[in-house]
């Protein structure tokens, strides 16, 4: 007797705490033959119904295979009674696959190939193929492996995200955003329509660029360079120009912390050659621009781009706000406070770090920026000869840090203010600065080997 499948189960039914129709959305196929398992259907009658193996039915159950082939998807469909729209299944699409249409974890098996066959003697003979292959087409054009929800779903984590992700550390948060990765990753895979690639690729822009951010924070510049270079090619995908424009502005804080200045200028003159309205990523990437040409110790053209940077953020502003991406008077002042450092303009670097810390005290959510503002005013204590209260403010800045929020960033920013340091007065609390940050170093290495910490 044929195994009887309620189909209000799809509406209704739960599984491990979840909607079951959570697990269709996002075609968990796994989820999907558990349930139907913990209901009494053997795997026996679940192939039966799908026209699959039962040992493949197994495998997938178990974990140990995953369900890509459209085809197969259909199948499933069509056999369990689940209606078609709860998978985001639109159209009927023959695909190439091995012979159950299911392939491993790793995605190694075989490629998709719509299934499109034309008479070898010509169209014009058969209007009738030529009618069938056109409405094939136009199918295809318009198909999506993506449903609504599942995009307003991914966009709304990305967004969940690019709020927690600045007052977060970096360690915690890599993995997150990794995996997030993962699932555009499979999305984008799949032939989309291009507003949805679009959107797809916008999103994947901004999490490349946050995995980037973290590493470098981590202090791994070879992994945050290639994921920079990851979300500058999303960028460019997502036809957004004010993306494009951001994600340069982004990918240039690498070279500020950890390469040549030079980069910056280029990252930045990329930005803002861009043909887009101004916005804030627009006023970040004149901020940034300056504080490069400062740290080069050209002057002139520094001065210049701080009173471009200030008429931008004037013309467009940005509302106050801790999330990623947006750039607010606060970050502004942040940027003109490394300015004025590296052109040793003490006065002005004094009052933009005074208003910054100021703004900044009303959020403690984002805890490394007043860090990073502190050791700007640590070099200029030293350009002003007070060279103890400048490492005595460096200790405390970097001591105020949650452990897991001291990164290679901010202790190479530390480094930088010892740097500045005459040689011949590198002692007392000059060198106790020394030794601390090489402890916080190897207290970091330790935690990112997983080993406990023990405070002596």
């Amino acid at each position: 007797m044929r195994t009887k499948i309620d189909p209000t189960w799809w509406a209704s039914g739960r599984w491990e705490g979840q909607p079951i129709h959570e697990f269709l959305a996002r075609r968990d196929i796994t989820g999907i033959f558990r349930f139907l398992h913990a209901r009494g259907v053997s795997y026996s009658a679940i192939a039966a119904l799908v026209d699959v193996t039962p040992s493949r039915v197994a495998e997938i159950a178990k974990g140990a295979r995953q369900v890509t082939a459209y085809e197969v998807l259909e199948r499933i469909a069509l056999g369990l009674r689940i209606p078609r729209s709860f998978m985001g299944l639109s159209y009927d699409q023959s695909k190439g696959s091995d012979r159950d249409g299911v392939t491993p974890p790793d995605g190694q098996g075989p490629s998709e190939v719509p299934s499109l066959v034309i008479a070898r003697d010509g169209m014009g003979s058969d209007q009738g193929t030529a009618a069938r292959l056109r409405a094939d087409l136009d199918e295809a054009l318009a198909s999506s492996s993506v449903t609504p929800r599942q995009l307003e779903l991914i966009e709304r984590a990305t967004t969940d995200y690019m709020e927690t992700y600045p007052s977060a550390p970096p360690k915690m948060m890599l993995p997150l955003l990794l995996a997030e990765c993962a699932e555009v990753q499979v999305l984008s895979r799949r032939r989309q329509p291009a507003a949805i690639q679009a959107r797809l690729s916008g999103i994947a822009a901004l999490l490349a660029t946050m995995c980037a951010d973290a590493l470098m924070r981590l202090g791994d510049v070879g992994e945050a360079r290639l994921w920079y270079r990851t979300a500058l090619h999303a960028a460019d995908d997502s036809a957004r120009p004010q993306l494009r424009v951001l994600v340069r502005a982004q990918a240039a804080m690498l070279p500020y912390y950890f390469g040549n200045p030079r980069q910056i200028v280029a990252l930045t003159d990329e930005a803002l050659a861009v043909t887009a309205p101004p916005a804030s990523s627009t006023a970040l990437s004149a901020a940034g621009r300056a504080r490069a040409l400062a740290r080069m110790n050209d002057t002139d053209q520094a001065r210049a781009a701080i009173d471009h940077a200030h008429r931008i953020f004037d013309q467009v502003g940005d509302d106050d706000s801790d999330a990623a991406f947006r750039f607010p008077a606060k970050r502004l002042l942040l940027y003109l406070s490394g300015a004025h450092t590296w052109l040793g303009d003490t006065k002005r670097a004094y009052q933009a770090q005074d208003e910054a810390l100021g703004l900044y005290a009303a959020s403690t959510s984002v805890p490394i920026d007043p860090a990073l503002i502190a050791l700007d005013r640590s070099i200029c204590l030293v350009h002003d000869h007070r060279i103890a209260e400048a490492a005595a403010t460096a200790h405390e800045a970097i001591e105020d840090l949650p452990e897991t929020q001291r990164t290679e960033i901010i202790l190479t920013r530390a480094s930088d203010v010892v740097s500045a340091v005459p040689e011949k007065h590198r002692r007392g609390t000059v060198a106790a600065l020394t030794d601390y940050v090489q402890d916080c170093r190897e207290r970091a290495r330790t935690l990112a080997s997983g080993t406990a910490v023990l405070d002596p």
